[in-house]
């Protein structure tokens, strides 16, 4: 558990300049939302035990400050999306350049390409001016327009990109190893005594950043993720024996696994990396399977890729960022279960079909829906309204339905993860009616 002081939100210095929101307000309403730094969002809202309550911890809460420590005539900001794509990346890019552009009156803003890559000269990769032309359209698409990539880079020439480049403040938009690597850029700019603002926006559609309720493309990818479990489910139900298996994205978190299971409400199984289980036994998932068949003759399963961590064997390949590459070969839950499957039922001399899918890149690569669409308008402006208050080090979260500034090293410190004593996982046992996969201790 963090203390009160690692909650604290830096700031380069002292906020002199009125902000230009004021001048925006509609008619009628004088008195622009501005949001005092003393303004808190408690970390915990509720105890076991109300006779022992410790002293509260709380973020600062975002929003747009009345003092701005930048003046946006002579600012210039900069946007850098990395790692894995997600619904919504356009969508936070777009209304980071209006809310920059409109609102504040911020005419330079740049776009690095390709992740932190395009903060490394070496690359070759110039970055791209953005104005609202140039953003117009593209929250109707998929992936990243400014594209992405993995991998650390050097934080003293990526902080020498933005010396030279003149930018103010930039914006990281990415998940646990994008903020790590935004906070090795904040920390060599602290030591060459610099003001340049670093705020991040997380990304990832495990949803796994701790003290962050909800990050963006979560609802778009269980969406997607719940439509190819129904299609499954029609597999399963039109054979005879049918057996629908589902692999879905979680690396450590199953958050996308049990969430896309309730939505569906057509699964009988539900695999997270959280939670064991066996294959074999008379308590193991074969058996379970095997019973299921012989009362309802159709199954649906539905596995996320980090369960195999249970199954890997010998040293995983990992990418650039050191994540296991869950589809390589020998640790690719999805086909070792389907093969699994297959053995099994040819062993006890069972007719049974199994159709298994792997929709990964396609939920994450989808548009964002409504929900995510408005989630990332919302992430963007506060991420700009700290920035231009000077607010750095920080990523926006959103805590209580409430937007937060989190400090970067404690976004970054661990991964969300499903509580197999929670409610979370509760309604996913409810739902399924499916038991312990394990053997009773």
């Amino acid at each position: 558990m963090p203390t009160q002081e690692e909650l604290a939100t830096k700031t380069l210095g002292d906020r002199a300049v009125v902000s230009p929101l004021g001048l925006s307000t509609a008619r009628g309403d004088t008195i622009p939302d501005y949001v005092p730094d003393r303004a808190g969002v408690l970390l915990d809202i509720e105890t076991n035990d109300i006779r022992d309550v410790p002293p509260p911890l709380l973020f600062e809460r975002a929003g747009p400050r009345e003092k701005i420590f930048f003046d946006p005539k002579k600012t210039r900001a900069a946007v850098v999306t990395c790692g894995g794509l997600c619904p919504g990346i356009n969508n936070v890019v777009r209304s980071m350049v209006l809310e920059l552009f409109h609102k504040y009156g911020v005419a330079e803003i740049l776009g690095f390409r390709y992740g932190f890559m395009g903060l490394d000269p070496a690359s070759g990769v110039e970055p791209v001016r953005l104005g609202p032309d140039d953003v117009r359209m593209v929250h109707k698409h998929g992936g990243s327009f400014l594209g992405t990539s993995r991998g650390a880079h050097d934080p003293k020439v990526m902080v020498d990109t933005l010396v030279r480049l003149g930018v103010d403040i930039l914006f990281a938009i990415g998940g646990d190893g994008t903020l790590r690597g935004a906070h090795a850029i904040h920390d060599e700019i602290a030591r060459r005594g610099l003001r340049i603002a670093v705020v991040g926006v997380p990304k990832t559609i495990d949803n796994d950043v701790p003290y962050v309720d909800k990050t963006f493309g979560f609802d778009t990818a269980v969406e997607s993720a719940s439509g190819v479990i129904d299609a499954a489910h029609s597999e399963a139900i039109g054979a005879y024996n049918g057996v629908g298996l589902v692999k879905l994205m979680g690396r450590d978190s199953g958050f996308i696994a049990a969430t896309a299971t309730l939505a569906s409400r057509e699964v009988n199984y539900c695999l997270v990396p959280e939670v064991p289980f066996e294959l074999d036994g008379e308590h193991g998932l074969l058996a379970m399977i095997d019973r299921r068949l012989r009362a309802r003759r159709h199954a649906v399963i539905v596995v996320a890729e980090g369960c195999a961590a249970s199954v890997a064997k010998g040293d995983a390949e990992r990418d650039a960022s050191g994540n296991v590459l869950y589809g390589a070969s020998g640790v690719d839950v999805g086909t070792h279960l389907r093969d699994a499957l297959t053995m099994h039922f040819a062993a006890i001399g069972m007719p049974a079909n199994v159709k298994y899918i792997d929709p990964s890149y396609v939920v994450r690569g989808v548009p964002a829906n409504a929900q995510d669409a408005i989630f990332c308008d919302a992430l963007a402006r506060n991420a700009v309204h700290a920035g231009m208050a000077g607010k750095t080090d920080v990523v926006i979260g959103r805590l209580h339905r409430v937007f937060t500034h989190v400090p970067l090293v404690v976004a970054s410190s661990r991964k969300k993860r499903i509580d197999p004593g929670g409610g979370l996982w509760l309604a996913v046992t409810e739902a399924t009616g499916q038991p312990r996969l394990v053997a009773s201790t």
